[in-house]
């Protein structure tokens, strides 16, 4: 997969490699690659509208003003087709979830906006995109995946107080990183199967943006790694290990996601795996402890 790589140019070796700072001071540390992240991020992002890219001529209206509402003859007859929109949306529909994660640590009312604020505006778009092209296309049965949509939201993701609480700055960059990376994997899978070029363009706009977060928030945990390469360590091994596939968390999904197995095959375990190895150069780090050199090890296993 080929991602931008970000590079935090400043000072950052200078940065002590103690090993279990606070989380105060990781915060910091991460703060004083802020600026340069966000630009780099920035001068590498290609805006786009999602309006431009939807067939609105193909659409029309349903029964309430005055049209036809769907029928299970209009929606696509491929199972997995049908499977894979659904997760993918839902999953993008999810974001006020995601969103809540982040700002756990990084909160949009400081400057930490560049990060949140922008991850969050972009990747909102692409729940918009999905769902105006599947809806005007009639792919997908619209009543239905509001129904989900308002299931899956107000379940949230990883909202629980449980899960929350044991989730430090850098196991939340983790497991967003890994999140990208999944629909990164997730789209490639899925293009393979789609033969409408306009959808294609849609997903590979969606596609292009998660690359680049991804990238971003790599970034972020490079200078984690510095700054504390045991917290790190620890952190992408968790959500390397916990990683559950898109859509395993749909309710009333069993036999949909019975057609996605090859979304989250072994092969592509690995490759995610691999992306935060290549990116975070994590054959060259030194100096842990047994547990952590452990947990280092686990990461080099699984993607090789």
């Amino acid at each position: 997969m080929k991602m931008v790589r970000f590079t935090a140019r400043m000072e950052f070796s200078k940065l002590v490699r103690v090993s279990s700072i606070t989380d105060d001071d990781l915060i910091i540390a991460l703060e004083k690659a802020l600026p340069e992240l966000a630009d780099e991020h920035d001068a590498a992002a290609t805006p786009w509208n999602p309006h431009d890219w939807i067939p609105w001529d193909a659409g029309k209206n349903f029964a309430f003003l005055d049209g036809e509402d769907f029928t299970a003859e209009e929606g696509t007859d491929n199972a997995e087709l049908r499977a894979a929109f659904l997760a993918l949306l839902l999953t993008k529909d999810n974001l006020p979830s995601y969103h809540r994660i982040i700002a756990l640590y990084f909160p949009n009312f400081s400057d930490w906006r560049r990060l949140t604020g922008t991850w969050t505006a972009e990747d909102d778009r692409h729940a918009i995109a999905l769902r105006d092209f599947l809806v005007v296309r009639r792919l997908i049965d619209p009543v239905d995946a509001e129904n989900r949509r308002l299931i899956h939201v107000t379940a949230g993701y990883r909202q629980e107080s449980d899960l929350r609480n044991k989730l430090g700055p850098l196991d939340v960059l983790a497991l967003l990183a890994l999140h990208e990376l999944q629909c990164v994997k997730f789209i490639d899978r899925l293009l393979t199967i789609v033969d409408d070029t306009e959808l294609a363009t849609v997903l590979r706009k969606i596609r292009g943006d998660d690359a680049l977060q991804a990238a971003n928030f790599l970034a972020f945990l490079n200078v984690g790694l510095t700054a504390d390469p045991e917290k790190a360590v620890f952190a992408i091994e968790r959500a390397l290990s916990d990683a559950q596939p898109i859509g395993y968390d749909v309710a009333d999904f069993d036999d949909e996601r019975a057609l996605l197995a090859d979304y989250s095959s072994a092969q592509v375990t690995r490759a995610i795996a691999a992306d935060f190895v290549s990116a975070l150069s994590l054959e060259g780090v030194g100096g842990l402890s047994e547990s952590g050199e452990h947990a280092r090890q686990q990461i080099l296993g699984a993607a090789a």
